[in-house]
């Protein structure tokens, strides 16, 4: 039985509806009508339910396609703006007991060498992070309570937040571990992280323990709780994400709405962030035996339609993807990406030979975070290090009910500017700076208020002057 309310995973992650769901999709796919209809709720800006976002994500009707890929792009301008918030991801060990067939980490895996970093080796990469210019960065680690026990991630982030060099530092560490407890969720909490990431990687049960063969990730139930006991044991802030390519993508789609649904009907607060990774090639993983592949178009169309279903969500990208189809997403819902990204244990400090590489995935954009920055300046969009919201409080329903009376921009769009200001006098390469300080004075003028506009142009002379971390 459907229940959103339900604690139980396969009640509020029900089989039976999803396939319902898709039936339902499947036969209004061209019924313009109630097309229509779903496009004109959408256009309230409060978000579409699982079955009306399904019903879009089936449709077959160009030009109504062209309509949700336009309104997509408006509702994330009303949201979130031309901002973009970059991280990195710091890989802290991948010793991993699990089984998962998708991914090298898994612990038959004989030819990937395994690697655990010493606390000093962590403030190596830290040092090296903070050198590129990030400020925001995602800590990844296989799940193993021997070698990667939580103990170990506090510690981490203790360091992480403790080194300081030069003008840098990092200001958030997002954390992407494996399912817990309430009680190692109160850990991190207290320990000051920002979001509480968790991929399901697949919502239907039966895939996901084909696919999970051993180790403790196996548990659909217990993996699929996790973000209610994250809410229980006070991280407010949690992202959701599926890994496409493993199972039929409508089926994801349906299931992960259905996710971000129950959040809101128990906690109040829907997914910060909703991330959206395909399958990529790796060692010992051919993304190509998993049969459900997802195209470029369908990959946009699945992007457009989770910004107007759920439409106060950071939706995430990475370098998964190429700069190609990042730029595609860009312009179709996604606010934030990372860049400069390596994706093995201690590839910022010391990258690896490609003979032994220990990435986790296959990345496809490989340039530096500086010719991230310049591209995305070139397109319009400001490139965001800002981590006020989480530095201030305004996390959970607190910051949900900014964003979700599109205010946030209040507060954004000032601190993207001085986040980037700082970006540009620290590590930009000239040219990079030259484009940076144009497209700060043209954004200035589109912050409404006098006031706050006067606060920010008073602060830009300020960091330019060598002063840091001004924010609302």
């Amino acid at each position: 039985m459907y229940d959103p309310k339900s604690p139980k995973a396969e009640e509020f992650i029900s089989h039976e509806e999803v396939l319902a769901t898709l039936e339902y999709a499947d036969k209004n796919k061209n019924n313009t009508g109630l097309i229509d209809e779903i496009i004109a709720k959408a256009k309230l800006r409060k978000g579409l339910s699982h079955r009306e976002a399904s019903v879009l994500l089936a449709c077959e009707i160009p030009e109504k396609n062209e309509e949700i890929f336009e309104l997509a792009r408006q509702i994330k301008d009303d949201f979130y703006g031309n901002r973009v918030v970059l991280f990195a991801p710091l890989y802290l060990s991948n010793y991993c007991v699990n089984g998962c067939v998708y991914c090298p980490y898994h612990k038959k895996n004989r030819h990937i060498p395994r690697k655990k970093m010493t606390q000093e080796e962590i403030r190596r990469e830290v040092i090296a992070l903070q050198d590129m210019g990030h400020k925001r960065i995602a800590i990844e680690s296989g799940e193993d309570p021997v070698n990667n026990p939580i103990e170990y991630i506090l510690e981490s982030i203790d360091t992480i937040y403790s080194t300081k060099h030069k003008n840098g530092s990092i200001r958030r560490v997002n954390v992407n571990i494996a399912a817990t407890t309430v009680e190692n969720y109160k850990k991190l909490k207290e320990a000051g992280i920002g979001t509480y990431v968790l991929f399901q990687e697949t919502y239907n049960k039966e895939s996901y323990e084909r696919l999970h063969p051993t180790g403790p990730k196996h548990d659909y139930a217990y993996h699929t709780e996790a973000m209610d006991r994250a809410m229980q044991g006070g991280i407010d802030d949690v992202g959701l994400g599926v890994l496409f390519g493993l199972e039929n993508y409508r089926y994801e789609f349906a299931a992960l709405l259905m996710h971000a649904e129950h959040l809101e009907a128990v906690f109040g607060v829907g997914p910060h962030t909703i991330s959206v990774p395909r399958v990529r090639p790796a060692d010992d993983i051919d993304p190509s035996a998993f049969g459900n592949a997802v195209s470029d178009d369908i990959f946009a169309k699945i992007v457009a339609c989770i910004r107007v279903s759920v439409p106060y969500t950071g939706i995430i990208v990475s370098t998964r993807e190429n700069k190609e189809t990042r730029e595609r997403l860009l312009g179709l819902g996604v606010s934030q990406i990372s860049g400069g990204s390596k994706t093995s244990v201690g590839g910022y400090y010391n990258p690896e030979p490609e003979d032994e590489d220990s990435a986790q995935f296959e990345v496809n954009d490989r340039r530096t975070l500086d010719e991230v920055v310049k591209w995305l300046m070139e397109l319009g969009y400001v490139p965001s290090f800002c981590t006020a919201c989480y530095r201030a409080g305004r996390t959970g329903d607190r910051f949900m009910s900014l964003c979700k009376n599109m205010q946030i921009h209040n507060f954004c769009h000032p601190n993207a500017l001085m986040t980037l200001k700082e970006y540009l006098e620290d590590y930009a390469k000239p040219e990079t700076k030259a484009v940076g300080e144009a497209l700060i004075q043209k954004e200035l003028s589109r912050i409404p208020s006098d006031r706050i506009r006067k606060f920010t142009e008073e602060n830009l002379v300020k960091i330019g002057n060598g002063l840091r971390d001004f924010r609302f």
